[in-house]
């Protein structure tokens, strides 16, 4: 009988295989560390045969739990870490390592494209802002720097398109990863005009097709087969881009209250449900992306932190590193169990923080590599604690920044990404946003949406609404209301934080001169 799906999300953190059953019960999950090196001047790669090797590790893994795997599963779905560039050969082969979202590389190019009246015309056909994590930027830089890895590639994927290769011998990309960098949203096709205001219309043969997950899939490959441990020619769909499952696995497709969905994780995503193409808002600082969601006409627009909780581990590990010179060892989940007792003793709003931790710089609701993170407002009377607070609080009021960028603050969010399980920062994101806010008992919103594509794909739903209707909605807690006087404090500090990064920018691009002289 078969009546497993299995959804494969290839995160930044860590490569996940999880097994539903078709109501969308999680089964079992198995999961191993995913490795990446970064590299002077910005780089950061992946081995891309080892990914495929941590691929198959979990699925054979997710087989020791789940008895009879192979002959129960209906179809298996991946999805990945978006942006990125993976090029393979035409043997199918990597012809170097993937070059991931985390990339800087392209910095100097998107600052030149951005900087054309053309870009305008880039950024109304793909509704989306240039970046240097993104693959258009990112094949510009090789052409001018690394024109010899290009003449050897006959095919530019993503993480997760590499592995549905590696699963079924298919080359393809899907609807919202191909677009957004791309193409044209109202199509969901490629569009030669933004091609040649990237200056890679003469890389156009790179580009694979798109597949739309919730109508074609393919078998799995007898070499797939062996190395997994599943049954050759199972279904195999390549489900949408990462953020895209995500959004959809924790609630994001809610036509009656339109809720935002943030997921915070180590990037913070931040999105609005479009249901229309005229209801995508474009903002004059041509940032965010709009990603079609595996839904005719229905589109996930969206801005994004380029670090979430990656400024909580930078904190925490300032503390961890005085114990540890102490000779006082602390786990990270006794120091996250420390947070509520810091926030609590501490003033709101004393302090502002510029959540700028990443070494990428920032990317929404404005994109700047230069930007660095910092503490405003300082004095003798703060502590660490205070501090602390500050970061929480400095989360929150960039993700109010990014909802900023697309419309009206929502009323309601749906929060998933590992933050979510922290009390301090559900409340100090609510009451900073204004929004109540929802988490879903789902555990894995990637693998699962992944799934529910692949569940449409085979015909046991008769839409992805209906789908949602089993596999998300009962997974729904309660809101948690706003707490109104903390909002109130908040909404006094939101003009400061707003001028406090718009008068740090030449501050950065001064520091990131005297860096590179």
């Amino acid at each position: 009988m078969r009546d497993v799906l299995i959804g494969i999300d290839a995160g930044t953190s860590v490569i996940k295989s999880v097994a539903f059953d078709t109501a969308g019960r999680q089964l079992a999950a198995a999961a191993v560390p995913n490795r990446y090196e970064t590299l002077p001047g910005g780089g950061a790669e992946q081995d891309m045969a080892r990914t495929w090797a941590d691929t198959t590790t979990t699925l054979r893994q997710l087989a020791d739990m789940v008895p009879d795997l192979a002959s129960r599963t209906i179809a298996i779905a991946v999805t990945g870490q978006g942006d990125g560039t993976w090029l393979i050969d035409k043997d199918g082969e990597p012809v170097a390592k993937g070059w991931l979202w985390l990339d800087a590389r392209a910095a100097a190019i998107v600052e030149e494209i951005r900087a054309r009246p053309d870009d305008q015309l880039r950024f109304e056909k793909t509704g989306s802002g240039l970046a240097a994590c993104q693959q258009g930027p990112q094949l510009a830089f090789m052409k001018r720097n690394a024109p010899d890895r290009l003449a050897g590639a006959a095919t530019a994927f993503h993480c997760k398109d590499w592995l549905y290769f590696k699963l079924t011998g298919e080359r393809a990309t899907d609807p919202s990863e191909g677009t957004f960098t791309f193409g044209d949203f109202r199509t969901r096709g490629y569009c030669d005009e933004v091609l040649e205001v990237l200056g890679v219309a003469d890389l156009r043969h790179l580009l694979p097709p798109i597949v739309d997950g919730t109508r074609h899939s393919a078998g799995l490959s007898a070499a797939a087969a062996e190395a997994t441990g599943l049954l050759s020619g199972s279904p195999v769909v390549l489900a949408y881009v990462d953020v895209a499952c995500t959004a959809l696995g924790a609630g994001l497709l809610d036509r009656e209250r339109k809720p935002g969905c943030s997921i915070i994780g180590s990037t913070g995503m931040h999105m609005r449900l479009a249901q229309t193409p005229d209801e995508v808002l474009l903002n004059e600082a041509r940032t965010g992306y709009t990603m079609t969601m595996p839904v005719p006409g229905v589109f996930a627009q969206m801005q994004s932190n380029m670090a979430a909780t990656l400024n909580i581990d930078w904190v925490l590990s300032l503390a961890s590193g005085i114990l540890a010179s102490q000779g006082i060892t602390r786990s990270n989940g006794e120091m996250i169990a420390l947070v509520d007792e810091w926030i609590s003793s501490s003033e709101p709003a004393s302090l502002l923080y510029q959540p700028y931790v990443s070494e990428a710089g920032e990317r929404g609701p404005f994109v700047d590599a230069n930007a660095r993170a910092g503490f405003v407002g300082i004095s003798s009377r703060h502590g660490y604690a205070d501090m602390v607070r500050a970061v929480f609080e400095g989360l929150a009021f960039a993700s109010r920044d990014c909802y900023a960028a697309m419309g009206p603050l929502p009323s309601e969010i749906r929060l998933t990404g590992g933050a979510a399980r922290s009390p301090a920062l559900r409340k100090i994101l609510g009451a900073a946003v204004g929004a109540d806010i929802r988490t879903s008992q789902r555990e894995e919103a990637g693998a699962a949406g992944a799934a529910m594509i692949a569940a449409v794909c085979v015909g046991r739903y008769r839409s992805m609404d209906e789908c949602v209707g089993e596999w998300v909605t009962p997974l729904l807690g309660a809101a948690e209301p706003s707490d109104r006087k903390l909002a109130a404090i908040y909404e006094r500090a939101v003009p400061s934080y707003t001028l406090a990064h718009e008068a740090l920018r030449p501050v950065w691009r001064s520091m990131a001169a005297s860096r590179a002289n």
